[in-house]
Formats: structure tokens, sequence, C-alpha cells
């Protein structure tokens, strides 16, 4: 707790120069976007990669319009994390923007990844909940949205790729119980909700045993279509 909230006190003061920065002199460091961010890394890490907490997600390379949705959703409190909603609180949109395309601009290479402690029939029935979804309960494949390569596409909708399993079962879990929301009409609710628990955690594990592909990065807006309207990603 220590750490985050250091880590917390830490963004506040980088951030704050954001507007009127002070003319730069040899003794100051550079006003960049990544030396304002760099209190960003103890939850996140460097450029956005992630660390070993399990419940703080990559950031590095997910389309700007996706990360930009988040921070706003975090600022007006529909999304609740105290310290996020604390931090971002006052600051104006162009700020996230420039933060959104700052982390949306690198990367670094996706972690391995882990050892999954589920069975394979576990495993078995993440992925073909992932890659066929169960048109008779209404769920549609996770690849129909996110892209046959789990990489996300331009300009709202994130790879899936390089997230931990208890990561992606909690997101889940808050899209089902409406404790995270987006844009109307709001998909990913929609979908989870006709997701048991046994489906997110078989889901969420087989999501996290991928590797990455040759190329990790979302495809361009309009190389597919989706299944049925979203309001984070617009036409």
């Amino acid at each position: 707790m220590f750490a985050r909230a250091a880590a917390s006190a830490a963004v506040i003061v980088t951030l704050s120069a954001f507007d009127g920065a002070a003319a730069q002199t040899a003794n100051q460091p550079p006003d960049t976007m990544a030396a304002r961010v760099e209190a960003c890394t103890p939850c996140h890490g460097n450029k956005g990669e992630g660390t070993s907490d399990v419940y703080f997600p990559r950031l590095a390379g997910k389309p700007a319009g996706y990360l930009y949705n988040q921070l706003l959703a975090f600022r007006s409190g529909r999304r609740k994390y105290p310290p996020m909603n604390y931090l971002l609180e006052f600051l104006p949109d162009p700020y996230l923007e420039a933060m959104a395309e700052y982390f949306a601009s690198e990367h670094p290479p996706l972690p391995q990844p882990a050892p999954s402690e589920v069975s394979k029939d576990v495993l078995a029935q993440g992925e073909a909940l992932a890659t066929s979804g169960d048109a008779g309960r209404g769920i549609p494949a996770c690849v129909s949205c996110h892209g046959p390569a789990l990489t996300g596409m331009q300009p709202g909708i994130p790879g899936l790729l390089g997230l931990r399993a208890a990561y992606v079962s909690a997101q889940l879990g808050a899209w089902r119980y409406g404790t995270r929301t987006a844009k109307s009409p709001d998909c990913m609710q929609l979908v989870a909700g006709h997701l048991t628990e046994a489906d997110v955690t078989a889901v969420a594990a087989w999501l996290a045993t991928r590797p990455a592909p040759a190329n990790p990065a979302p495809v361009p807006k309009g190389t597919y279509a989706l299944p049925f309207g979203c309001g984070s990603q617009p036409n």
C-alpha cells in the first residue's frame, strides 16, 4: 500500500507540469510525456509493458482511442478505482489524449504466457468460447470483436494478449455485474452478461496462455465487421 501511495503522489507531481511548464534549463529533466508518465511505471511497468502484479494491465500498444476512453471513464468515475479516479480527476482532455497516444505508440515485447493452473478441459472450454462463441446462448467469439489474432482493432478495441488470467477474470466479472460500463450500446456488458462463472474462468485462463503473434499491433479500423454495434468502437 505504501508503494502505491508513493506512486500516486509521484503521479500528481509529474502530471501537474502539463500546462504552463517552466522554461527548460540545463539542470531540469526533459519535459516530455515519457518523463511525465514515469510515475505510472510502478503499477503499469516501463513504457506500459506491465508488471508482475496480476491486477494491473499492460497499456503498451493498445489503441489510443481505447486508452483515451478508459482514462475518461476513470476521470468521470464510470470506472471505479479510487487511485485512478483521484489522479485523473482534474486532468484536461488534451492531456489524457497525449497520455493515450504515448502508451499506444510504445511496443515493448509481450511477456511470455504464464503456465495455466486450470485443467485441459477448462482450457478447451475457454478456447471454444474465444474462437467460436456459443450462438445458442448469445455469446459471440472473442475473436469476432478483438480480431483473429486477438490484437484488437483501431480505434477502440483492445488486444487481449499479455494480460494475466486474474485481470481478465476480474474485468469480465465487472462487466457482468455492471461495475464496469462503457458507452451505449455497451457491447461488453451484453456479452459478459451471458457468461457463467465457469465461462469467465475458462476464457480468462485460455487467453492468458496465448503467445505473441508475429505482429501484435491492433489492425486498422474496418479490417473486419463487428457482430453488433458497440459504443466504444465508432462506425
